[in-house]
Parts: structure tokens; sequence; C-alpha cells
């Protein structure tokens, strides 16, 4: 059999990672994908025909000649904030664009994929380094929508009273606690950020020396039960645990539990896309804020990790992984007992930082409208490391730096304890 050229290899990921996001609309009815419950999720429809639009914008338009767009008026609907490209339908109002439907959009990454199937093949050999960094760039955002769409449609069967479930699955066997350990490192100057020849988004550049102080870092996340005693201590009810905004967001929003919890028959239940579930105790506590993250390390008598702190950990140290997008289970599982040093620091649960999300020292944002994709967010965010029970295997790494605002709770977001070394 000949060699598959690089051209080849690339087309052959291509519709690979195009394919799974279809595969994760399938279980959804057409009604399912229509629904935008809150404004800051995107229906499942919008979700599949933005992915597309990326492709379109940033690789067609400008690298197949003669290119034909299926509508003109697309690139206006899903456009999501490229200012550079142009005006953008607003994001609160992704749920009441009706037309298209559903099958337009289908039709429309199909229409996509042809295109790309003809557009790769053809591109000169001066162009294609170019064009083969906008496509690596574009599967990564497309897994990054692969994730959105589990997490907002999960926002949609959750304010269903009848608990629709996406996905069937066993349940897990109980699992005794694991007694919380703690990993001590040194201080020191140590290097951060990405250091291989592999993919990685600006924002984990350039890689440089930062001094880290002693600190040691919990083997595992925290759990539901641990998060529980936090609840029944009166850890919503306490002002002393809380930053004075993360407090005014608690009586604002009348927070007394992880999202997605009730109390069932006087037992936490838990929305899962597999219905509404009993909490499991040994499982990662998810779904919580940064805001619930410090209160709780702060009643537990820890705080969280800076971020690079946990990337020295994440890089330096054995671990086992938690569950990725590939697992099917869409729900963190309880740790598993083993040997190494950690348990699912890539995978389970994206895991609250203390620290702001900004940029590192000397870092260029890119020219362009790509470099609109992380860059103008460094303001008011918080950065969580390594990943969830959402997140695809193949995008996620040690140096990764997602972000969020300290009261986002729809992502599954949870908390890993650290403290300052005691030796």
């Amino acid at each position: 059999m000949p060699e598959r050229s690089d051209r080849e290899l690339w087309l052959e990921r291509y519709r690979s990672v195009r394919a799974q996001t279809i595969k994760l609309a399938e279980p959804l009815s057409v009604e399912d994908q229509v629904v935008q419950t809150i404004w800051f999720i995107s229906p499942t429809k919008w979700h599949l025909a933005h992915t597309s639009w990326f492709f379109e914008t940033f690789i067609l338009r400008p690298h197949l000649p003669g290119y034909v767009p299926l509508s003109e008026e697309f690139n206006y609907l899903f456009n999501s904030y490229y200012n550079s490209v142009g005006e953008q339908f607003p994001q609160a109002r992704r749920g009441m664009i009706a037309r298209p439907g559903v099958a337009e959009v289908h039709a429309y990454r199909a229409h996509v994929d042809a295109a790309m199937s003809e557009c790769l093949p053809g591109i000169s050999a001066s162009d294609w380094e170019l064009v083969r960094g906008l496509l690596d760039v574009g599967l990564h955002h497309e897994q990054q929508h692969q994730e959105l769409l589990v997490t907002d449609i999960k926002h949609v069967f959750a304010q269903n009273p009848l608990h629709p479930v996406y996905i069937d699955r066993a349940p897990t066997t109980p699992r005794p606690p694991e007694e919380l350990r703690w990993r001590s490192f040194d201080e020191g100057v140590y290097e951060v950020g990405h250091h291989t020849a592999d993919f990685c988004f600006d924002n984990e550049l350039p890689r440089h020396k930062t001094y880290i102080h002693g600190f040691e870092l919990a083997h595992r996340p925290s759990t539901n039960a641990e998060f529980i005693a936090f609840m029944e201590d009166g850890g919503y009810s306490d002002p002393r645990h809380w930053l004075s905004d993360g407090w005014a967001t608690v009586k604002q929003q009348g927070w007394e539990a992880p999202m997605y919890w009730e109390r069932v028959d006087g037992r936490w239940h838990t929305m899962t896309l597999s219905g509404l579930l009993p909490v499991d105790p040994n499982e990662p506590v998810c779904h919580i804020s940064y805001y619930e993250a410090d209160a709780f390390a702060t009643w537990a008598g820890a705080r969280l990790p800076r971020e690079h702190e946990w990337e020295l950990a994440a890089v330096s140290s054995t671990q086992t992984s938690g569950d990725f997008l590939e697992s099917a289970r869409y729900h963190p599982s309880p740790s598993e007992a083993a040997t190494t040093d950690f348990r699912a620091l890539l995978g389970g649960v994206w895991e609250w930082t203390a620290s702001p999300y900004t940029a590192y020292p000397g870092y260029r944002q890119a020219e362009g409208a790509l470099g609109e994709y992380n860059g103008k967010f460094m303001c008011n965010t918080i950065v969580l490391r390594g990943g969830s029970c959402a997140t695809p295997e193949s995008h996620i790494r040690e140096t990764y730096r997602n972000f969020f605002s300290p009261q986002t709770r729809w992502q599954f977001s949870g908390v890993r304890l650290a403290k300052d070394s005691s030796r």
C-alpha cells in the first residue's frame, strides 16, 4: 500500500473531527437543537453551522478559487466574535434564528466538507504551510465546540422538568472514598508554557521562566462528599469563606448547592446527560464556580493552585487521566486507586486556579482575524486547567489555558486543593 501524503492525512483528520461533531448531535431531536436557554449557551444547530463557517471563512474563501458560498447571509448569522471579518448576529439571540433549519445547516456542513475535499489537494506547495496551520486551528476550534455542544445541551435538558436522557449509561460500581494525599514541590525557578512542536494556542506562549514558591497539591480533585460537608457546615451561609464579589453573587443568585443539584425525597440528586441521578459522594464535585471553589478551599484550610503550580505538577509527575469526551460518559467518574502521584489532572473536571487570565511575558497577539481568538479576552476571567469529561482527549494538554468568568458554572468545572509548603 503506498504511503499516504501529508495532505491525505490532514483530510482524514478533518473528516474524523467533523464526523465526531455530527455523532454528538445524533441523539438529539430537531427541537432539541434549536433551543437557547440562556444568553451564554448556543443551540446545537448554531454550533454545527459556526464550525462550518470557520473553515469557509478562513480557508475556502481565500484559498479555493471560484468558491461559491451556500449563502452569503451565513457570514453574518454564524460569525461568533470576529469583528475584523464582519458584523455578527447577537449571541443572546441565537435561539431566535429559526431559519435556516437543522436540515439546511446539515446541507451547509456538507457543502463546506465537499469544498474542503476539493481545496486541500489543490493548495500550492508555497501556501500549504499556511493552510495547514489554519486547518490545525480550525480542527481544535471544532473540538472546543464539541465540548460546548455537550455542556450547552446539558443546560437545555436541565431546564426540562421531564429530565430527558441524552445517552443511557450503566451505573458505576460504588468505590470506597480515597483519603486525600498531598504531593510537595520545592521552590525554584521553572520554565512554563508550551515547548514542543505540536499544536498549541497562542495564549500558551511564549515559554518563559517563573519563580514558584514551595507548595503542595492534592493528589485528586475534591469530591461531592467533601463539598457536601462544606454545605452542611453552613458553607453557603457564612460570608467568612467568600470573596466579596462571590458572596454578593451567592446572595443575588440564591446558590445553595452546585449547579444542577436538587433535593429529591431528602437526598441530593444531580442532572446528568443520563437523566436525574443521585449524587455519588465519591465523584469529583463539578459545575461549581470559581467563587464556590475558592470558598470551599478557604473552608478546608487550603487554597486554589496557581496555574503555574498546576502545570509544574502536571508535567513533572506521573498521573492517571479522568474521563474524556471519547468515553461517551459525559460525567466525571470517581478516582480509581492507583500507584501514580496524581489522579485525573487531565480529564474529569476542569480545575479552577487562582490565576487571572493574562498574557505571558513576551506574548504577541497573532495578526489578522485569528488574533481575536484569545488575546482580547484577557480581562476579568480566571484560568482553568486540565480538561473535563466533555473535552476531546486529543485536544487537551498540560499547558492548555481555558478561561471563564468567575461566576461560570455550566462547564464541568471542579476544584483541586493546594496549600503552601509545610517544609
